[in-house]
């Protein structure tokens, strides 16, 4: 098996996972899986395809990640793992699209519009 390269996005977030056989670490930006995302829901969100599937300690992956906060990054990263899952084995596919895994979030943030104060928000209104 070579190098697996999928790519993930969420809101403004990018990641580029590559999968190689190995023992299951996880590197971040050249950083450890441990180090990088500090909360157990960011953890979670990661690791959620690969508990799906049972590839816990199957596979070395190194991510590289920009754009967005940490909630869009973990979640691209999840993306990214999610398709190469599907790459490995066909049969993941309906594992991960049960739990809604494989769709790409199109949800972004919606742009300020001029004469207003943010996208939604107007100015205070005066009548007098």
């Amino acid at each position: 098996m070579d190098t697996i390269h999928k790519i993930g996005r969420r809101k403004t977030a990018v990641a580029r996972v590559y999968i190689t056989k190995g023992k299951g670490s996880i590197t971040i930006n050249e950083r450890a899986f441990e180090n990088y995302f500090t909360t157990d829901t960011l953890k979670y969100k990661v690791m959620q395809p690969l508990t799906l599937t049972e590839n816990l300690d199957s596979f070395d992956i190194i991510v590289n990640v920009f754009g967005g906060g940490v909630t869009g990054q973990a979640e691209a990263i999840r993306l990214a793992i999610s398709r190469a899952m599907v790459e490995l084995d066909e049969e993941n596919r309906s594992i991960l699209k049960s739990d809604g895994l494989l769709t790409r979030d199109p949800r972004m943030v919606e742009r300020k519009k001029f004469g207003q104060k943010k996208a939604r928000k107007k100015f205070q209104f005066s009548k007098r």
